[in-house]
């Protein structure tokens, strides 16, 4: 069974940055597409940031082009997520996701969850 663990989470203050890391284990092989949700208090879940495993093609939200980066360690099987400039309104739990498919597939409706990590940005 696939597991996929977040760590990297926490407060920080308005403008600030965090890295989350999430870590696969199990049969990972063809998990093609890898990336972050997020879900803010009262908020549905949405999509923030994607890579492609082989490739490597990027693909952000709107909200995020431009202070998020997600990048990938093939030989960890860990994918990324550095968030800079971040505001008060990148107040979530993030999650990282995976999807035996491409990208556009996991935007749409991922087959692994991790558990989710919680970030805090006070203004």
């Amino acid at each position: 069974q696939v597991q996929l663990v977040e760590s990297g989470g926490g407060l920080v203050q308005a403008g600030g940055s965090l890295r989350l890391s999430c870590a696969a284990s199990g049969p990972t092989f063809g998990l093609l597409a890898r990336g972050w949700f997020r879900q803010a208090p009262g908020k549905e879940r949405e999509f923030v940031a994607a890579i492609g495993w082989i490739g490597g093609t990027t693909n952000y939200a709107d909200s995020v082009s431009g202070r998020f980066t997600i990048s990938k360690d093939n030989a960890k099987d860990t994918v990324y997520l550095q968030m800079n400039s971040l505001q008060p309104e990148d107040t979530a739990v993030y999650y990282c996701a995976a999807k035996m498919g491409n990208i556009a597939y996991l935007k749409i409706e991922p087959d692994y969850w991790g558990q989710g990590t919680q970030v805090t940005v006070s203004s």
